[in-house]
């Protein structure tokens, strides 16, 4: 059978070694004779499990007691209004930078919980650039980013120059690197990237945010209920958090998140090496903002995408075609991502031009 090289966006490639412990937790968990699937999110089991991925994501990122780490439900799109609902004041600012499709329905989602003020936007060029040299209003309550734009591929490789607190959706670079927690206020990240399957959401907060809106809030939708809870108010999505777990084990045995940075650059430089070099092809965001996760690009001669796709499909590559609103192609190559399967790609962008 042909090996299959998984570029798709999301949810994306996780490690073998992962999915193999994964699969076997699912027919008997730790010889427990249950699988995870069916054993009590109350359990002596699961309470390990939660406990342990909290314990990783503490230890890689360097989280000081001061911050609560909890794993919910609901996709980083809920977190689009949790958060304004949660730490916004209805007579308080909050600065949001539009980089992309993902900031541009945080922003949407925002306006409900107080005033909205958009300091920055690369809309204007199809978000093909990471605004930069922008003022945040003083006074503002915080400062929204996106890090890493799945759909255009852009990525912060450098925080906004602000004393602002920052407040991230990290859903697409996600323990992509070492990041200083310190200059966060916020941050939240769906897991289908970096972490596990699509049904969890992790969210990272100053404990002194909490309570502080005087809004009266639903317990669900309140971080202080899911903070006191542990993560277990109600019954958590526990399957894609002990997937979640497993791949935290697998980051600090790579080496942690510098290790991981170090073989994700490798990564990008191949392929946009290849971009730059191969006549065929082009980028599709600045240089120097080009994720490292989501290589967007294009070939100069449109009418020959379908021709490439299948050559593509030939070689056991997945997932390559690009989203509607930039088009051409897209390689998604997040952290489980091999070398070898970049070169894959490479090599059949490079047997492409061989046919002109």
């Amino acid at each position: 059978m042909m090996k299959v090289h998984n570029f798709s966006a999301g949810p994306a490639i996780l490690p073998a070694t992962v999915m193999q412990e994964a699969a076997q937790g699912v027919l008997d968990l730790n010889h427990s004779g249950l699988s995870i699937l069916e054993i009590s999110h109350r359990s002596k089991d699961f309470t390990a499990i939660i406990e342990e991925a909290e314990a990783l994501i503490r230890e890689l990122y360097r989280i000081p007691d001061t911050y609560a780490v909890l794993f919910l439900s609901g996709g980083a799109s809920t977190q689009f209004f949790m958060v304004p609902m949660n730490i916004l004041a209805n007579d308080e600012t909050a600065a949001y930078a539009d980089t992309g499709s993902w900031s541009s329905k945080a922003i949407k989602e925002a306006k409900a919980f107080g005033t909205i003020e958009v300091v920055a936007s690369s809309k204007a060029d199809n978000y093909t650039y990471i605004p930069k040299g922008y003022s945040v209003p003083e006074g503002a309550r915080y400062l929204h980013i996106t890090t890493n734009n799945t759909i255009f591929g852009t990525q912060y490789h450098a925080l906004p120059e602000t004393d602002t607190p920052l407040v991230a959706d990290m859903s697409s670079d996600f323990l992509s690197g070492p990041i200083d927690i310190s200059k966060f206020d916020v941050i939240y990240a769906g897991a289908q990237k970096n972490l596990g399957p699509a049904g969890v959401t992790v969210v990272i907060l100053k404990k002194d945010l909490l309570n502080r809106t005087g809004r009266e809030l639903p317990s669900m939708l309140n971080y202080q209920t899911h903070v006191e809870g542990a993560s277990l108010y109600n019954t958590p999505p526990v399957f894609p958090i002990y997937v979640s777990m497993l791949t935290l084990r697998w980051i600090k045995e790579q080496g942690g998140l510098q290790a991981v940075k170090a073989h994700n650059q490798h990564k990008s430089d191949l392929l946009y090496q290849e971009i730059d070099r191969n006549p065929l092809f082009r980028g599709t965001a600045r240089a120097e903002d080009r994720s490292q996760m989501n290589v967007t690009f294009l070939l100069h001669d449109p009418s020959r995408e379908e021709a490439f796709l299948k050559l593509c499909k030939s070689k056991g590559i997945s997932g390559i075609k690009g989203h509607r609103s930039v088009g051409g192609f897209r390689a998604s190559i997040y952290n489980a991502m091999p070398v070898e399967s970049v070169q894959v790609l490479i090599d059949a962008m490079q047997e492409f031009a061989g046919q002109s």
